[in-house]
């Protein structure tokens, strides 16, 4: 090869290795949703296209609800296969569990729907110590190994009641059991001591009461959004809760 010819081509070669990065070659963010309590990963099923038709990964987290370490390990295992930044979205008691998880250095940004948030070293049933039960206790079907179910009324009644009754009657039945002790599981690491977070309080929430939901999203510093729905916000409003997580989206760089 002519000498002229070889310097040209080590030049390109440079050139090349040295050039910034195009877009084509900066992973997309990928928004991970994690859901609740008696819920399965459908019950994002409205927001997940939305969000696709903005270019965005999305995936969704099934969890196994048999304890805060499986379903942390279960959304850290996707956390993990992403190769670019996170958005973690929790609705519910997926709540804690996004807290947890959240530490890790993927996740960029934090968004709870009607979701739990409690300080680091509390659980849940520590929140509501000394009040009186919630109504939707009453609708717990508990099965042989621990697991609870809500009833279908209790579904129609709390969980979902602002949805037609073929749509209630899908969550009634896809449902994830729940073992009754993640309730008394304490969280042990809070990811939203540290990165920024939205909070979308469901103003008719039948599941947790919506002055304790905008009481924690006020404890996090979270930015609030308020919306007129049951439990189920993603369901009820899903283009105004894609709307939240696009805005925790934007503000990853």
């Amino acid at each position: 090869m002519p000498l002229t010819h070889f310097l040209a081509l080590g030049s390109a070669v440079l050139l090349a290795a040295t050039a910034p990065a195009s877009a084509a070659d900066v992973p997309k963010k990928t928004v991970v949703l994690v859901h609740g309590a008696f819920a399965d990963g459908s019950s994002w099923s409205k927001v997940i296209p939305l969000l696709q038709a903005k270019g965005l990964n999305v995936v969704a987290v099934q969890n196994p609800l048999s304890s805060l370490a499986a379903d942390v390990d279960a959304t850290m295992r996707v956390i993990d296969a992403q190769p670019g930044p996170v958005i973690l979205v929790g609705h519910s008691w997926a709540g804690v569990v996004i807290s947890q998880a959240g530490v890790n250095d993927k996740v960029k940004a934090l968004v709870y729907v009607a979701a739990f948030a409690p300080p680091k070293g509390v659980s849940i049933n520590e929140l509501g110590k000394g009040q009186p039960p919630p109504p939707w206790a009453s609708a717990l079907q508990p099965d042989s190994g621990g697991y609870l179910r809500l009833s279908a009324e209790g579904v129609a009644k709390y969980f979902a009641q602002d949805l037609p009754p073929a749509e209630i009657g899908v969550i009634a039945a896809t449902q994830g059991p729940a073992f009754s002790g993640i309730f008394d599981e304490k969280l042990t690491a809070a990811a939203y001591e540290t990165k920024p977070s939205w909070y979308i309080v469901a103003r008719h929430d039948g599941m947790i009461p919506p002055a304790a939901e905008a009481a924690m999203a006020k404890a996090i510093g979270a930015k609030v959004t308020e919306l007129p729905t049951s439990h189920v916000a993603m369901l009820a409003k899903p283009r105004e809760v894609a709307d939240v997580i696009l805005a925790a989206v934007d503000s990853v760089k």
